[in-house]
């Protein structure tokens, strides 16, 4: 059972977590449409996601676990819409053909991970066993490991002069977004199970 203190630090570091992730959705958006990069795009659209899913976890720190439980299960469905853009978007540029600029994709990269890395470490400091709480982990450890992907795919660019590194991270961004979204309907599920089982 969280005390007042504990909710209190909870939903201050969502908010901070809210702030940054809408920061980088911004940032990466504009680097993504400029360098007509697939990767950078869909790691803005799962910031986007993200900020959206801190804002409703900040909403059910104190409430019900029948509340929690739907606030994770609302995040683990957008990320799994957010998945299914993503993969739109990769198809699209597919079609079209892309020529990602891969400088700015490694930039862009380096400061998400970075801020990704902080949101991580801050969630990670609040050792909570709660839904909401662990649905915001699971989201800034796939940030992280996308960063890293974007990183690898603009240096591939560079170096084969080709577009197809970053459509690859951009479904593998997607495919990072889909494992989250089921492991938070998941843990979302099992929650609400142990609950019923208890009563």
């Amino acid at each position: 059972m969280n005390t007042p203190e504990t909710e209190s630090r909870q939903r201050q570091v969502l908010l901070l977590v809210f702030a940054l992730n809408a920061a980088l959705f911004l940032g990466l958006g504009v680097a993504g449409w400029l360098a007509d990069s697939s990767a950078l795009l869909a790691n803005a659209l799962d910031n986007a996601s993200d900020s959206a899913v801190y804002l409703i976890s900040f909403a059910a720190v104190g409430r019900a676990l029948i509340w929690k439980t739907r606030a994770a299960r609302a995040s683990g469905i957008m990320l799994l819409i957010f998945a299914g853009g993503v993969l739109l978007d990769v198809l699209r540029r597919t079609l079209m053909g892309t020529e990602p600029i891969g400088w700015t994709m490694m930039a862009m990269a380096v400061v998400a991970a970075i801020v990704n890395f902080v949101c991580l470490e801050l969630i990670r400091r609040q050792r909570s066993d709660d839904v909401n709480m662990k649905a915001a982990e699971t989201f800034s450890l796939n940030d992280f490991a996308s960063n890293g992907g974007i990183l690898i795919a603009g240096g591939l660019v560079l170096w084969l002069d080709q577009s197809w590194p970053d459509l690859l991270v951009g479904l593998i961004v997607a495919g990072i977004a889909v494992k989250g979204g089921l492991e938070i309907l998941r843990d979302a599920a099992r929650s609400r199970l142990e609950e019923s089982e208890s009563q």
